[in-house]
Formats: C-alpha cells, sequence, structure tokens
C-alpha cells in the first residue's frame, strides 16, 4: 500500500511541556496539510531530552504524562507517533501512538543506556511489550533510538517475526564529531537487514553540554537513502512509500520470506481503524539534505549549542573577553553567529604585558564581526593589587601567583558587567587547555558558558580557516591565526614554554581521553615517552579545576562533563614510566 509519512524533527525544550505540545502539535497540522498518513516525533518530545532527575519529581511525570494524552484531539485524520513519558505501574520511556483522535497503544523502550552522556536505567524500567501495528493492508513497528542499535532488538523481530514492513523510531540521539555518519551506515544497514522501510526521526537542540544533529533519515528495504533531513536546523520530512516493495523483496529472500507470510501470534498485532483518506494526493519529492563538511558541522554545533543555552536560559547578550588571540576571536565569531552581532560584547583588558599588536586584533575582529567593543585597561588594577599584596609577599621572586592575578582581575570585570546588565559571560578556554589545567581558576574559567571546553586547539584553527573561506573575507586576522599562541602573563610568554605544541598534544590526549589509552599504548604510536608521561599528569591532577568549570558543548566522543566522571581525590595513577 500506499503509504505517506512524515518525520517532524523539533527543537524541544526540557521541561517545556506547553512549548514542546505547541509544537507538536504545528507539526500534527503541518503533516495533515502535506497528506500524510503519519507522522513521527522524537523521543521524549513532550519533555525535552534528557528531563535527568525531573523524572523524580512525582508532579512533573504526572504533568508530562497528561500532556501526552491531552495530545489526542489533536490527532484527527492521521496516526501520530509521539514520545513522552509513560507510567503504567512504573516509569517507561514511551512511543504513544495515537490514531483519529484517540490514543491507540503506546510502546515502551527496551534498551536503556547507561553508559556516556545516559543514565536512563537510573529513572525508567525496561520495557516488555513489542507491538505490531496494522493499518489498512499495511504493518509496521515502532522503536525508541538505542532499540535499534542492536542488530537483533526490538525492531529485528517487528519486521522478521511480525512481518513489519515499515519500522519507526523515535530517537534523541546526542551529537559527536561524525556521528552522524556512523548512524547513518548503521540504521541503512538495518533496512536491509530487516527488508524493511526504515523511517528515523531524531531530536535537534542544545540541552546544556548535548548537542541534537536532527538528520532525520528514511531508507527503503535495500538500505537506500530515500530522504535526509537537515543537520542542526528543525526539519519536515514528507515521503511516499510503497509498503507492498518491502514484501516483494521478501519473497526472495530466504530469512524472512516465511515469517513475513504468516504473523507469529506470540507478538501482539494492534489494529489501527482505517481512517477513510480518499482524497488522491500528487506524489512529493524527498528532500535529501546535503551533509555537511567536518569542519561546518562542528561550526553549526557551537552556533546551535551557544545560541539554545542562552535562548533557553534566558539570556539575550553575551561578554566576552577579547585578547586577540584564537580562542577568543573564534569564540566571539560563534557568539555572533548564534545570537546576532548587536548581542555581543568583545571586551578587551590589557595590562603591561599585552602586546600592541594583540589589542590591534580585538579591535580588526570586532568590525569584521560588527561586534560591541570595549577597551578597558586593568593595568591600574594589576598594579593597585601588586601593591596591595607587597608587604604579604615580602619581596619574593614573581612566579604564577602575579601572573594568574591578571586573569582574575579580567573574571572579576567581566561578571561585574554580567551582573549589571544580565550578560552571560562566554569563557574562552579550549579542550587543550582545559585537558592539561593551563587556566586559572576564577580568572579565564569564570563565566556562565564555554563555547569551546570539548574544541581541540589545533581544531580551534581549522574552524577559524573555514570561517574566514566560508565568508570569503578576512573574519578572524591573519595575523591572529599566524602568531604563536601566547596567554600574554609574562614577557614573551608562549604557550610552547609550558606545553608540548598542540599539534603534538591534541593527539596525546584524544589517546589518553577519548580512547581511555595507557602510557605505553600511546607511546607506541610514537610519541615521546617523557612527553606522554607529562600530559597524563597534567590531565589527572587536573580534574579539580575541571570540575569547577562551566559546562560546554560536546564535540568529541568523550568529553570533559557528563561523559568524565573521575573522583578529585584519587591516589592512582597507572603506569606513569
Amino acid at each position: 500500500m500506499a503509504l505517506r509519512i512524515a518525520l517532524a524533527q523539533i527543537n524541544a525544550t526540557v521541561g517545556d511541556l506547553s512549548g514542546n505540545r505547541q509544537k507538536i502539535i504545528k507539526g500534527i497540522d503541518q503533516a495533515r496539510k502535506s497528506g500524510a498518513h503519519l507522522v513521527a516525533f522524537p523521543e521524549l518530545a513532550i519533555t525535552g531530552y534528557p528531563p535527568e532527575d525531573l523524572l523524580l519529581k512525582p508532579d512533573f511525570v504526572e504533568s508530562a504524562q497528561q500532556t501526552l494524552l491531552d495530545l489526542s484531539s489533536a490527532t484527527k485524520g492521521l496516526i501520530a507517533v509521539i514520545g513522552g513519558l509513560w507510567v503504567e505501574g512504573d516509569l517507561y520511556n514511551g512511543a504513544a501512538v495515537f490514531s483519529d483522535g484517540k490514543l491507540i497503544d503506546v510502546y515502551t523502550k527496551h534498551f536503556l543506556p547507561n553508559y556516556g552522556v545516559f543514565d536512563e536505567n537510573r529513572y525508567f524500567q525496561v520495557g516488555q511489550k513489542n507491538p505490531v501495528f496494522r493499518f489498512r493492508e499495511g504493518l509496521f513497528g515502532i522503536s525508541i533510538c538505542e532499540d535499534i542499535w542492536y542488530p537483533t532488538g526490538p525492531p529485528h523481530f517487528q519486521a522478521g517475526i511480525g512481518g513489519a514492513q515499515l519500522l519507526i523510531n523515535i530517537s534523541s540521539s546526542p551529537y559527536y564529531l561524525g556521528k552522524g555518519r556512523e548512524r547513518e551506515r548503521m540504521l541503512a544497514t538495518r533496512a536491509a537487514d530487516d527488508l524493511s522501510y526504515l523511517a528515523y526521526c531524531n531530536l535537534i537542540g542544545g540541552q546544556d553540554e548535548l548537542i541534537f544533529d536532527g538528520q532525520s533519515m528514511i531508507f527503503d528495504p535495500q538500505g537506500e537513502l530515500i530522504a535526509r533531513g537537515k543537520q542542526f536546523e528543525e526539519d519536515f520530512l514528507v515521503t511516499d512509500i510503497d509498503l507492498k516493495e518491502a514484501f516483494r523483496w521478501r519473497l526472495f529472500d530466504p530469512r524472512l520470506r516465511k515469517q513475513a507470510e504468516k504473523i507469529d501470534p506470540a507478538l501482539q498485532v494492534v489494529e489501527i481503524p482505517d481512517l477513510l483518506t480518499t482524497k488522491k494526493l500528487k506524489p512529493v519529492s524527498p528532500d535529501k539534505a546535503a551533509l555537511l563538511s567536518r569542519e561546518a558541522e562542528v561550526y553549526q554545533a557551537l552556533v546551535l549549542g551557544t545560541g539554545d543555552y542562552c535562548r533557553k536560559n534566558g539570556f539575550s547578550t553575551v561578554v566576552v573577553g577579547l585578547s586577540g588571540g584564537i580562542d577568543s576571536s573564534l569564540t566571539a565569531a560563534v557568539a555572533a553567529d548564534a545570537l546576532g552581532p548587536d548581542r555581543v560584547y568583545g571586551i578587551a583588558m590589557p595590562t603591561r604585558y599585552s602586546s600592541s599588536h594583540s589589542l590591534e586584533d580585538a579591535e580588526q575582529l570586532s568590525r569584521n564581526l560588527g561586534i560591541h567593543f570595549l577597551n578597558i585597561p586593568i593595568e591600574p588594577v594589576f598594579q593597585a593589587y601588586l601593591e596591595i599584596l607587597k608587604p604579604h609577599f615580602k619581596d619574593l621572586p614573581e612566579d604564577l601567583t602575579e601572573e594568574n592575578l591578571q586573569p582574575r582581575i579580567r573574571g572579576t570585570l567581566l561578571m561585574g558587567l554580567s551582573n549589571k546588565f544580565g550578560w552571560l559571560v562566554l569563557t574562552t578556554g579550549n579542550k587543550s587547555e582545559v585537558g592539561v589545567g593551563y587556566s586559572t581558576l576564577y580568572g579565564d574559567t569564570a563565566g556562565g558558558f564555554s563555547v569551546l571546553k570539548d574544541v581541540p586547539k589545533t581544531l580551534v584553527y581549522d574552524l577559524s580557516l573555514y570561517l574566514n573561506q566560508r565568508q570569503e573575507r578576512e573574519i578572524i586576522p591573519q595575523r591572529v591565526l599566524d602568531k604563536p599562541p601566547s596567554a600574554e602573563l609574562r614577557p614573551d610568554q608562549k604557550d610552547s614554554d609550558s606545553l608540548p605544541l598542540y599539534e603534538k598534544l591534541d593527539p596525546i590526549l584524544s589517546a589518553y581521553v577519548e580512547e581511555s589509552c595507557s602510557l605505553d599504548e600511546i607511546v607506541n604510536r610514537g610519541f615521546d615517552r617523557e612527553m606522554v608521561q607529562q600530559v597524563i599528569r597534567m590531565v589527572d591532577r587536573n580534574e579539580y579545576k575541571r570540575r569547577q568549570s562551566p559546562p560546554g558543548i560536546k564535540i568529541t566522543s568523550r568529553a570533559f562533563g557528563k561523559d568524565w566522571r573521575l573522583p578529585i581525590t584519587n591516589r592512582y595513577t597507572g603506569k606513569t614510566s
């Protein structure tokens, strides 16, 4: 049978039951206007994902389930699959199936991820039911996110035993660099293995540290991509599929032919009454959004994450300390794209150690971006601090203490502007610096959100070059790209005085943090043993700093934050010699 399906790739906000409900109603209306028989929404679209310990509040759970049930009246004339909470003796992550204004059934998630950023076993009970839904002469199955990642998960039985010609998976799958392509390969394999159409609807948006990238997809029974939604944008996919095509393919496949001819009574079949739609529709041409490049993908993730963090938390304007370096330059550029240039303030705060070209570069960047620029020299404050502390330091030689006073003064001024005007302070540290503790507590770590927290320094350079190439003009001044990185807290200071070159540091950090490689494994990749030992020691001893730093956007497969849960008090050093 011909079936028109729609996937509503929406940006839900955690806890905004009313706002999310309105987005879902809007999506249902759009599906109805498009002539769709069926529309699907992401996992936990009612509550937003992940709701975390909101799920321990009985009033939230009750309100969320009632909000889901109240949507039934909006589903006149079509079938809607909506992710939400479901209470039936216990709490479940559910997918409610409505048809023509009635709740038909609720599928509950079987596989509850409890690794990386996930804690679903903390909240939900494992689902047991695995229904297949019959609509006219077609059959379809529903699953939720993790259920599709396993070759013999619920969708496999829906297709192989239940005879489902269409598998619908609603998801809230968090982003990291490259995951979209990995996910697409997996889904194509599932569709081909189960000889079924596969429709995958994913969430988009930023939620604290997490980004959801959308990229909803529809595959045919051979695993060929039919339609793909946009990355990092709300989107609405509408596609016509012929369920008889799946049955024809199964006639030639010995694995599924017999199961498709007869439904096993052990698998529940739920009947959906015919909606009696007689209107003949013009065929639709499905959209297939092009995939972004590596740099474009990360940049759009940063823009979406920064914008959503601000908007969803009630901040309209941000402030960034501009040093004339590459990290603060990229942070300001992301903020300008996320919120608009008029809502970004760049603050230069030079001291005696700040080079003239750094101030010039900060001013030029502000002009290139069209953001506000303020120059607030902190030399008088720095000198006052030195004078006040001089009798107590008893003429001890200058060291890190005097260096760290400068970023702490800057952090205080930025927080003063934040308090006075309601601006959110964006910190500018990157993953390389955060990893080894090359930062000052209550100084450059002071702020509300860390845009580059999970972006390695070498990728910061790649993104900056991409930004200039995309705009076909110099956004980040060339001198910023060319000069050696420096904190400019003492004369002629360079990052390489304290750290390995970033070209070496970043792959060592990636191996240790993201892959959990041992010292010997990293050395065997061609790195100097002493250098690797130095990096590992710096990562391990700076956990206390990371624990006090603001949240930031997850970009890599393992970020410092929800992914990384090492104890601060910890005497295990592993093999370090």
